[in-house]
């Protein structure tokens, strides 16, 4: 099994609903995205999959969060834009950029600073 994984970033601001303590007043963070995909077996130029297209799409997806308020972009207007729905929201748009039969997302892993991630996998 190969796994691949590619790192980007994008800053943004939000704020959680309903939350009592300091995130629930507006702050941003610099954003840095995981994302891993794996195939069993590499493809006719022995590659898994071109590091460039994982690029491409990771960066098509985060370019719609980029300089943004989060709270305004959909899903996120109706659900709290944490950690773990971002990784998850990232997660579901890049499955539907994957379109590569040899290879499948396995996780989307959101950084919000250097020391706390959330991962969004499916079993």
């Amino acid at each position: 099994m190969y796994e691949l994984m590619i790192e980007t970033t994008f800053c943004a601001a939000h704020q959680l609903r309903n939350y009592k303590g300091k995130c629930e007043e507006l702050h941003g963070h610099n954003w840095r995205i995981q994302v891993y995909v794996q195939a069993e077996r590499l493809n006719d130029i022995d590659i898994a999959m071109d590091f460039h297209d994982l690029k491409r799409y990771a960066k098509e997806v985060t370019d719609q969060l980029d300089h943004a308020f989060l709270n305004n972009v959909f899903p996120f207007t109706e659900i709290n834009p944490s950690s773990e729905n971002i990784s998850r929201w990232i997660y579901d748009s890049m499955k539907k950029k994957i379109v590569e039969e040899t290879v499948r997302l396995t996780a989307v892993t959101v950084w919000e600073s250097d020391s706390a991630s959330a991962t969004y996998y499916e079993d």
